[in-house]
């Protein structure tokens, strides 16, 4: 039975979050995770309507903090907003209080004192979402601290792989890339063990954090042997931006032993490709990787849309328990 079929039939499947911010999947249960893919979903086929507008949010004000660069993230919840008919407003750091020496939880409260009912944040500093929820009283989500987590990004990941395989029991999902400075790498474990499916890790050894093996996960410096069997690989970017020095010979060294190529395609008719973006073409995937007919990685952008809103939706529920 599928997994959407038994959510169906499950009287006790859950009609709103048990908690009241969106901080990772570490706490988040299959239950609840399930209920956000099926919200996902239902917002899924409002995008295809020629009116893409629902008045879910109406006077709902949403502030999206965003301390580092982001083009795939920002843009997605902003989008998300807009289709839920929130109020929304977007904080740049650039030319901000925050170039002048204004600390986060100064710049919070002053945000919070306009009345924000919702708070979207990423940042550099893991825990900062965390630290924030101390700080004012609005509703947080995290879109992204450091390495830590991005759980949006696992979310619609997730909602990509139920189109795919509608039960992800017993799947085996492949993570290769930046481990260590991935935050999407971790939200997607948590999410994917939630929901049943078998993770492996492969990266260099210098990319790989120690002890990763204690979250239940396979490690792996072998491609080959992670693509084994493997129903769908996600590589992640190289993040050259949080490495203090190269952790790998060069570009064509890395690629050479860890990027997908139509080779591999060709040698697992079955297998998919997932990518969180953007894309090194070369180097995480070879170029006709990226645009092959089994990378559904457009399919990506398109739910993360559909998850945020479903986040912002069920998070805005006056009704939802409390919970960290």
């Amino acid at each position: 039975m599928h997994a959407r079929e038994e959510a169906r039939e499950d009287q006790s499947a859950p009609e709103s979050l048990r908690h009241r911010h969106l901080l990772g999947l570490s706490t988040y249960d299959a239950d609840e995770i399930q209920l956000i893919l099926r919200t996902a979903r239902e917002f899924r086929s409002v995008l295809d309507r020629p009116i893409r507008r629902v008045p879910t949010l109406r006077d709902v004000a949403v502030v999206n903090l965003f301390f580092e660069p982001s083009t795939r993230t920002r843009i997605s919840f902003e989008l998300a907003e807009k289709r839920l008919s929130a109020e929304t407003v977007n904080f740049s750091v650039s030319g901000s209080s925050v170039s002048k020496g204004e600390t986060l939880k100064d710049t919070a409260r002053n945000i919070e004192a306009m009345k924000v009912d919702m708070v979207v944040i990423r940042h550099r500093s893991p825990g900062a979402a965390v630290f924030l929820t101390r700080c004012v009283d609005a509703v947080v989500i995290n879109a992204g601290d450091g390495a830590h987590e991005h759980p949006t990004q696992a979310l619609l990941d997730l909602l990509t792989l139920t189109e795919i395989h509608p039960s992800l029991e017993g799947r085996n999902i492949s993570i290769v890339g930046d481990i260590a400075h991935s935050r999407v790498a971790r939200s997607n474990i948590y999410g994917l063990q939630a929901l049943g499916a078998h993770v492996t890790l492969c990266a260099p050894s210098t990319m790989t954090p120690v002890g990763i093996e204690e979250m239940g996960v396979r490690v792996t410096d072998r491609l080959d042997e992670a693509l084994e069997g493997c129903d769908v690989a996600m590589a992640l970017r190289v993040q050259l931006e949080r490495q203090g020095a190269m952790l790998f010979p060069g570009v064509r060294e890395y690629h050479e032993r860890f990027g997908i190529t139509l080779e591999h395609m060709e040698r697992h008719p079955d297998l998919r490709i997932m990518h969180p973006g953007p894309v090194n073409r070369g180097v995480e995937l070879a170029g006709d990787v990226v645009d092959h007919e089994r990378a559904v990685i457009l399919d990506q952008v398109t739910n993360g849309v559909a998850v945020r809103m479903a986040v912002l939706y069920l998070l805005a529920d006056r009704g939802a328990e409390p919970a960290s």
